[in-house]
């Protein structure tokens, strides 16, 4: 581990993140000079190699890989085997509500798409049925697609809904489209109510090259149970995201 530097108060952003004593690794003194030369580059430009930011810092080359590796699990550069490091564009927002993955991209202006992994039936294991509330070895419709953004592979979904209460769904969805839009338009479901949860995971090896994300990378994972205005739940939805290029919003009201 290198030595320590000191920083003055003057010296602006750096501050946030000095403890008391006001000395801090060289790694994260680099990482923010490395944050302004990300602005001055702008989205999809490529980072200067290792050896010029070492020059560049007059730092060794492990305080450069530590900086540029937070950023990039901050989602703030990107890396292309074979290619180099390159700033990468901000995170796509989805809301936390009951609003489609397609309808929360496309509200920022991006084209959402999906790449069908699964289209089945099966039975339901026991876990799956109690949140379903539905008898272990029920049947349940499982769909499981890839989550894109403009072409890139953002997510994982999985989501498996009560075969009973939909039985012509695999008639009529179309999986590279909307599953919500097609459950409202053409089966008239009503999405009265969810209970959702989110948390911070490693993907496994099948989801990281689903994904075609570093197994290492923190992903955003996402548990819902949706139910309709009977108050009966109709569906259950894992979603994996990359925590390099999604965030998400909630709006809150006063009670």
């Amino acid at each position: 581990m290198e030595p320590s530097q000191s920083f003055s108060p003057a010296e602006g952003p750096v501050r946030a993140g000095i403890p008391e004593h006001g000395r801090i690794p060289r790694y994260y003194a680099v990482k923010v000079e490395l944050l302004d030369v990300i602005a001055e580059l702008g989205v999809g430009a490529a980072l200067p190699t290792e050896r010029e930011l070492c020059e560049r810092f007059d730092v060794s080359r492990a305080a450069v890989r530590q900086a540029v590796g937070e950023l990039v699990l901050e989602g703030r550069l990107r890396t292309r085997q074979g290619s180099g490091t390159f700033v990468a564009g901000p995170k796509l927002v989805q809301p936390l509500a009951l609003v489609s993955y397609t309808e929360g991209l496309r509200l920022q202006g991006i084209e959402p798409g999906r790449s069908v992994i699964t289209l089945e039936r099966r039975p339901a294991d026991p876990g799956l049925a109690a949140e379903l509330r539905i008898e272990p070895g029920d049947e349940v419709v499982h769909i499981e697609r890839v989550l894109l953004a403009d072409s890139e592979r953002v997510g994982l979904e999985s989501t498996y809904l009560v075969s009973a209460l939909f039985p012509t769904l695999l008639d009529v969805f179309d999986p590279a489209g909307s599953l919500y839009a097609c459950l409202r338009d053409q089966l008239g479901v009503v999405f009265a109510g969810g209970e959702e949860r989110l948390e911070t995971v490693l993907a496994t090896p099948r989801e990281a090259l689903l994904i075609g994300t570093n197994p290492a990378l923190p992903m955003l994972l996402m548990h819902r149970v949706s139910w309709g205005s009977d108050g009966r739940p109709f569906e259950r939805v894992r979603s994996l995201f990359r925590g390099d290029r999604l965030s998400f919003t909630s709006r809150l009201d006063p009670a």
